[in-house]
């Protein structure tokens, strides 16, 4: 009878401490362009695009790259392991998941933020189309 409580108490336990370790890397900070530097560990960046600097998708890598600013004003280079995403160009916002490492911030996900098509500026529209 104890060996079962002892069983049962060992795979209960295992189980919390999974889940408290699934959680606390699930939770990903939103930080600057800075704050990753500082910090190397997992985080989300709000910025824009630098559409003055080259973006491309290398497909021998399977990697997009391209520049964004934070919110400060920080710049750096993204380096996704992926495809560019569908509207890129019309974004008005870009956030990246990921870490900053070796002068570089490697995205794990790109989330777009695009316009409304019911505000959308008329003239970047027909420059897409």
């Amino acid at each position: 009878m104890k060996l079962k409580i002892i069983l049962g108490s060992i795979a209960i336990v295992t189980i919390l401490v999974f889940l408290a370790m699934n959680f606390l890397e699930s939770k990903i900070e939103y930080g600057t362009i800075t704050m990753a530097k500082e910090k190397g560990k997992l985080i989300q960046i709000k910025g824009a695009c630098v559409q003055e600097k080259e973006s491309f998708y290398d497909s021998k890598n399977n990697q997009f790259i391209f520049y964004m600013k934070d919110d400060e004003g920080q710049e750096t280079k993204v380096i996704y392991d992926g495809a560019k995403p569908n509207n890129f160009e019309l974004a008005e916002a870009v956030v990246v998941k990921g870490r900053y490492s070796e002068g570089v911030f490697h995205a794990k996900d790109i989330l777009t933020k695009c316009p409304s098509k019911y505000e959308g500026n008329s003239e970047q529209i027909k420059k897409t189309l």
